[in-house]
């Protein structure tokens, strides 16, 4: 195995100007590590915050920087404490650290093995890698949430990677889903089990339309969102978000996810019992990861950006 690899790297804060194809030295195996050898990466919108500087006061950053926190691959090398994979094996993670350093936009990544989980037999490597940090999300807010079967949620933003999987549980545990969405995607909305809502000017009307009493809770995965949730929800009704920390002074809570391979696993096997799906909307090769950044910042996406290997 080569004493190098190819990965995308930033060795200061910036825009997609910042970002460059580089040789860094292989990642060294830790005892409880194992190796992958990255067939895709999830883009998700946090990954360009970090590179922005915008998650400076909460984590430690160490440049140059390899971002990406979501990876599908293929075991290379263990470390000597993983008895649970080996070489050969497929796998996915939601790999954030402390330290924003050594990520998963390169040809290889290490990864403690507590947070590497088996990848789903069903998907793809671009699902695979799509799933990750989407997934944890919606899953540990609608744990958050604790919504018994019969229960109405809105979905702030049910068009975005989180929020399409967060109708797909949430429908499964038998909740009624209100989703705000452009018209473009309200199709698959309804596909995925919801009411489809256009979100902006007019959004508590027309939730009120559906629910005239109001639902009893609210999951926001847009932000900016806080007088509309308070609006629709029921007294004593349960709110989260993502993306809007202020929802702390008004009783609701905010989600910041984890790695966790037993979390994943829970996932896995919706994804393997055919109940739970991934969307991708657009895949790039690793060195146009600029290009998949500025998409990713668009905000107007129909699914996970996903980054595939570097092309010769």
């Amino acid at each position: 195995m080569s004493e190098t690899m190819q990965a995308m790297t930033y060795a200061q804060y910036g825009g997609t100007e910042v970002l460059e194809q580089t040789e860094r030295p292989m990642p060294k195996v830790s005892p409880g590590a194992v190796l992958i050898q990255v067939k895709a990466a999830g883009v998700n919108p946090v990954d360009w915050k970090v590179m922005s500087g915008g998650l400076d006061p909460y984590m430690d950053v160490n440049f140059p920087v390899v971002p990406g926190w979501d990876v599908a691959g293929v075991v290379a090398a263990v470390g000597f404490d993983t008895p649970e994979f080996k070489v050969g094996d497929e796998v996915y993670s939601y790999g954030r650290r402390d330290t924003v350093q050594g990520g998963t936009f390169a040809e290889f990544v290490a990864l403690p093995a507590s947070v590497v989980a088996h990848k789903p037999q069903s998907l793809s490597w671009e699902q695979a890698a799509g799933l990750p940090l989407t997934g944890l999300t919606a899953q540990r807010t609608l744990d958050a949430l604790g919504l018994n079967a019969g229960a109405t949620l809105l979905i702030h933003n049910g068009s975005g990677s989180v929020g399409r999987t967060a109708i797909q549980l949430a429908t499964l545990a038998g909740v009624r889903v209100i989703a705000t969405g452009s018209a473009k995607n309200h199709a698959r909305l309804r596909e995925l089990g919801a009411e489809p809502v256009e979100y902006g000017d007019g959004l508590v009307e027309r939730v009120h339309a559906l629910a005239p009493d109001g639902v009893d809770a609210v999951a926001d995965f847009a932000g900016g969102v806080l007088e509309a949730t308070l609006a629709v929800l029921k007294e004593g009704g349960k709110h989260a978000s993502i993306a809007d920390w202020t929802v702390l002074g008004h009783g609701g809570q905010y989600i910041w996810v984890r790695p966790d391979a037993r979390e994943l696993d829970r996932l896995s096997a919706l994804v393997d019992a055919g109940t739970l799906a991934v969307d991708v909307a657009a895949t790039y090769p690793m060195q146009e990861l600029a290009s998949a950044f500025t998409e990713s910042m668009s905000g107007h996406g129909s699914g996970k950006i996903v980054l595939t290997p570097f092309t010769a």
